[in-house]
């Protein structure tokens, strides 16, 4: 199986990276391992992740991976030396398998390494060593590498180029790979060493280590096409012209087919792959990941090896990108690591499991055996009492007789050995510390044989002691060792074997029973830690899940169909009011403090049906929630407008900042609604289980059949009428007075033919007639402040007006003061004016002592006074004065530069809005609709592809996080109630996402077979332990917060995690 990459291949993934990545700013970086490291690129609407694997592999990864908890050393400085710079370009150093990133038109440069152990190093943009993956020492051909020297470029694989491919350098190299090979044997043979070959193999590793650019399997497969026989030696390659000139044929062929690859922008890939063992030949399913679940990938190339085209044992799988064919070959490779590491923990579990089993087993059949004996013994006692009496009297008599305990024995001994029948009963030692002695009791059918025996022996003498050691060894000893209580008959003796025996089956059925419950909390517990096992591992390959175009605003879908979108900051709500808002759309607002700017995606076929009130209450409701009323918990009521009443232009001409807006006309007030919002998940499906999913959507149709109140005419009138007494108001997230000037009539019965119908406008509606704001009064009195009110004039009034004219021209931004003006009250009576005062005399003796000066200095001139001067030290202040001066200028001439820049840029965006303003009420006035890219986006996106509720049979594709009003969540499968509190969005979104992960592990909950709607399904359940708080946070518009109820995979019945209680949002527990 292949592990690392080839010249060709680090040559191609080259390729398609630089077209790929450049450009593209360095987001962040993270390790996974010790050895693998994860580099994030991004720019707006392009993300990539690239996967570095030090000495085996780079290319980019659609799979989302575990990142490491916190960020080693070595990641810590890439990130402060590479972190939010822009990659400017992606090369190969020469033929090697080097890679080097340049960042920042090469200040920092990333260099990857994929041979030998492999590195990861980063320079400056001298190629000195600032930080590297590891340290390299110094060694045969290999300089040493550690931070603070140089990294050398010189002796790599044709860093110079790569030479022309001509008969001489084929040649040279055939007797360069002769020469080596001679030397490696000679070695070998004084060391006394074997080398191992593989025959036919000399020419192609020959060719790979003195052409570097030309693989093995590259050479091997244009050998296949050239028909050139690989076994055959270099030194017989040399010996011939005729092979010379074929050889250099296959090695234009090779030539040929790498300019043919990196040709093109992207390069087909080609995995090599096996069918597994115990799969069935016609097994075709797919894994999660998309690829055939009974193959094992062999090998990867970007090329197809003619060696492998017609190999009936190997499968070829192709691949439109070569970086999605490494990734695939590779994550496949990781999927069959996890697939064996959970195996081996299995196994290891079973074989636990099989211990404990065997343990129980073994008790159960101890306990068995004990009371199968003691049934023995209260046998053999009842069978032998006479005997079982004798022995007992026996020993009692001795103890009653004051005879030690020790000679007691002894005496035992000696009777034994005369063959006395009843000491041969005793078993020594004797316990009479304990009162019991031990016999050796035959059972109840070895008694009768020896009795039998007994009575017919009679051929022993009167003495009974004779014997041979033929009659002892005559049968084996089958007699029980039981244990007599000296103090009890031989009955009471059984009696206490027989309640032994009945505690012993009272403890095995115990014993039973607690095996019983052992074995399945064994197992329980296993499966638990397989599935903890599985649950940490499994998302390491979850795909990457792209976000759907509107996912970067505030959305929802209305439960009426609608597409609602809000801005989560003043861009993007230019951004809206730019992109999306277009005819027939509806503006909804609220005025509050931070209330963003909520917008109703109509259908652009019929831009003149009406929206249904429940979607004009839901994005007020999103509005008011989203603003300062949420945190203060005051329930205030939103406004909507059509597009055409939103504008960025005032009544002077002037355009709005951005994130601002002027709205003209009549503004339809809402309801108010609760503070409610809720998170919850929304399934995409593909596109064949949409037929399954039937939703009342308006825009599904053309023709729409809406109620009508009144007559066409007389709504027309009523709100012609009605918008005569309208104001403006400007918009730009908090509410600001508009003018008193009344729009036009002939404006407003024209705006009239598109009012719609709506029950909330006519029962709702407040004429907003107490609220007007002249927007021309501050115009009016920034001009009234330079004005100088003059009744009458005085000669020198006109050259003063003309100088007071000059300076405002000249600077009327400057620090100076205005001048003064002659002003008159009404009465005619001048009003006094400061008079300027007079030239003051010198005082006496002032006068001459400036003559005596002027005398003095006389024959001086300018250049022995600053002589002086300077010798004397008289300039420093004049010097440092002049400086301060000097540097007083220069930030007063970078404060006027920064000021022309700023106005010549509000100049530019004031032409923009203008342009864009113009466009717009064309747009809206003539119907015409131009498409950008955003645009051709949104009017493709399928809304019906995004459900709640999956139905069995549906193909879920990914699992899409929400925030919305409660009354849009509450039909959700799975769903959170929020309300205004203390706990952050950050942490309450972890906490949901806990929540229904616990849910999952619990009894009864998945429905394995993903037939009932109220349940989890296995789908569901892997979606949202693949999704990362992180990602779905900014989803949540409002800052402080607190989860009210959670429900999930039965929060419609029973099984779910509030045990269908949740339903509805009742009976939920305070969080």
């Amino acid at each position: 199986m292949k592990q690392r990459f080839s010249s060709l291949d680090v040559k191609v993934i080259t390729h398609e990276l630089s077209s790929s990545l450049v450009s593209l700013r360095l987001s962040n970086i993270y390790d996974l391992s010790s050895k693998i490291l994860l580099l994030k690129f991004a720019k707006p609407d392009n993300k990539k992740q690239l996967l570095i694997d030090s000495g085996f592999r780079c290319h980019l990864s659609d799979f989302a991976r575990t990142t490491a908890a916190a960020p080693s050393v070595f990641v810590q400085k890439l990130r402060k030396a590479l972190k939010t710079r822009r990659l400017t370009a992606v090369s190969q150093i020469g033929t090697d398998r080097i890679i080097e990133f340049q960042f920042s038109e090469g200040q920092y440069r990333l260099y990857l390494e994929f041979f030998a152990g492999g590195n990861v190093i980063l320079t400056d943009n001298e190629l000195r060593i600032l930080t590297l993956l590891r340290h390299v020492p110094e060694g045969e051909g290999q300089e040493p590498q550690r931070p603070g020297l140089m990294y050398s470029l010189e002796n790599r694989q044709n860093y110079r180029g790569v030479p022309p491919l001509t008969k001489e350098r084929v040649r040279t190299a055939l007797t360069t790979a002769v020469e080596k090979a001679a030397a490696a044997a000679a070695s070998a043979a004084t060391a006394g060493k074997k080398i191992k070959k593989k025959p036919g193999d000399e020419l192609i590793k020959g060719l790979a280590t003195t052409m570097p650019e030309f693989p093995p399997m590259l050479v091997d497969h244009v050998f296949k096409v050239t028909e050139f026989d690989s076994t055959t030696p270099p030194a017989a390659v040399l010996g011939k012209e005729e092979l010379l000139d074929h050889l250099l044929r296959s090695l234009e062929e090779a030539q040929k087919i790498v300019g043919d690859i990196t040709r093109s922008g992207t390069c087909k890939g080609f995995i090599l792959a096996k069918k597994k063992p115990d799969s069935a030949s016609d097994d075709t399913n797919e894994s999660d990941q998309g690829r055939p679940s009974n193959l094992l990938y062999e090998d990867f190339h970007p090329f197809l090896p003619r060696q492998f085209q017609d190999d009936p044992a190997y499968t070829v799988v192709t691949f439109d990108n070569f970086n999605k064919t490494v990734d695939d070959f590779f994550s496949s490779i990781e999927g069959q690591k996890l697939e064996s590491k959970l195996s081996e923990r299995e196994v290891a579990a079973k074989r636990k499991l099989e211990a404990a089993r065997k343990d129980q087993a073994k008790r159960i059949e101890g306990l068995q055996e004990t009371q199968q004996l003691n049934i023995r013994k209260a046998g053999a006692i009842q069978a032998n009492v006479e005997r079982v009496e004798e022995a007992m009297e026996a020993v009692n008599g001795l103890i009653a007789q004051g005879m030690d305990w020790v000679n007691i024995e002894k005496l035992i001994e000696r009777e034994r050995m005369r063959n006395n029948p009843v000491a041969a009963l005793i078993s020594l030692p004797l316990k009479l510390s304990e009162n019991s002695i031990t016999l050796l009791l035959g059972e109840a059918e070895d008694v009768e044989d020896d009795v039998e025996a007994y009575e017919t022996d009679s051929s022993e003498s009167d003495s009974g002691y004779a014997g041979t050691e033929a009659s002892k060894q005559k049968a084996p000893d089958r007699r029980l060792a039981v244990e007599i209580n000296l103090g009890l008959s031989p009955w009471a003796n059984a009696r206490e074997y027989y309640d032994e025996k009945k505690q012993a089956a009272v403890k095995e059925q115990k014993t039973a029973q607690q095996t019983a419950m052992a074995l399945k909390n064994a197992e329980q517990k296993i499966a638990a830690e397989l599935k903890k096992g599985l649950k940490k591992e499994k998302p390491i390959l979850q795909p990457l899940r792209r976000q759907m175009w509107f996912e970067k605003f505030a959305w929802f879908i209305s439960s009426d169909g609608y597409l609602v979108l809000g801005g989560k900051d003043a861009m993007q709500n230019e951004f809206i009011y730019r992109r999306h808002l277009k005819k027939g759309d509806i503006y909804v607002h609220a005025d509050l403090h931070g209330a963003p700017s909520v917008i109703i995606k109509n259908n652009p076929r019929t831009p003149n049906a009406p929206i249904p009130p429940s979607t004009l209450s839901q994005a007020g409701a999103l509005s008011v929630c989203s603003s300062s009323a949420w945190d203060s918990k005051a329930v205030m009521p939103a406004y909507w407008v059509n597009a055409d009443q939103v504008s960025k232009s005032t009544e002077t001409g002037e355009f709005l900042p951005t994130g601002s807006f002027m709205i003209r006309g009549k503004k339809n007030f809402l309801p108010p609604t609760p503070l409610l919002l809720g998170f919850g998940l929304m399934f995409r499906i593909s596109e064949e289980s949409k037929a399954k999913h039937v939703k009342h959507r308006l825009h599904d149709t053309d023709e729409v059949s809406v109620p009508v109140a009144m007559s066409s005419t007389a709504q027309a009138s009523e709100e012609a009428d009605s918008l005569i007494d309208d104001n403006d108001t400007l918009v730009d997230g908090e509410t600001v007075p508009a003018s008193d000037s009344e729009p036009d009539v002939g404006d407003a019965e024209g705006n009239a033919s598109e009012q719609r119908q709506n029950p909330l406008q006519s029962s709702r509606c407040q004429e907003n007639e107490d609220e007007s704001v002249d927007m021309e009064e501050p115009l009016l009195s920034e001009d009234m402040q330079g004005l100088k009110i003059s009744e009458t004039s005085g000669p020198g009034d006109a050259e003063h007006e003309s100088q007071d004219a000059h300076q405002e021209d000249e600077g009327d931004d400057s620090d100076s003061e205005p001048p003064v003006a002659n002003v008159t009250t009404q009465s005619g009576k001048p009003v006094p004016q400061p008079q300027v005062p007079k030239k003051q005399q010198a005082k006496r003796g002032q006068r001459g002592k400036a003559k005596k000066i002027a005398a003095k200095y006389r024959d001086q001139d300018d250049e022995d006074r600053a002589a002086i001067e300077t010798l004397i030290g008289a300039t420093a202040g004049q010097k440092k004065a002049e400086a301060e001066a000097q540097a007083k200028a220069e930030r007063e001439a970078a404060q006027a530069a920064a000021k022309e820049r700023r106005q010549a840029q509000h100049q530019r965006q004031q032409r923009e809005t203008a342009k864009h303003e113009e466009v717009r009420r064309l747009m809206l006035e003539e119907g015409i609709e131009t498409l950008d890219d955003d645009d051709e986006a949104d009017q493709t996106t399928s809304l019906d592809s995004l459900i709640g509720t999956p139905l069995p049979g549906d193909e879920i594709l990914e699992a899409i996080p929400v925030c919305a009003p409660y009354v849009v969540i509450g039909k959700l499968k799975y769903k959170a109630k929020l309300q205004p509190g203390s706990q952050k969005k950050g942490k309450a979104v972890k906490e949901i996402f806990d929540i229904w992960r616990r849910a999952a592990e619990n009894k009864g909950v998945v429905d394995e077979n993903s037939q009932d709607s109220e349940r989890m399904w296995p789908r569901e359940v892997e979606l949202i332990r693949g999704m990362k708080p992180e990602e779905a946070i900014n989803s949540v518009p409002v800052r402080l917060l607190r989860v009210m109820v959670s429900g999930g995979g039965g929060g419609h019945g029973n099984g779910g995690a509030s045990k269908g209680k949740a339903k509805g949002g009742q009976r939920g527990k305070k969080r």
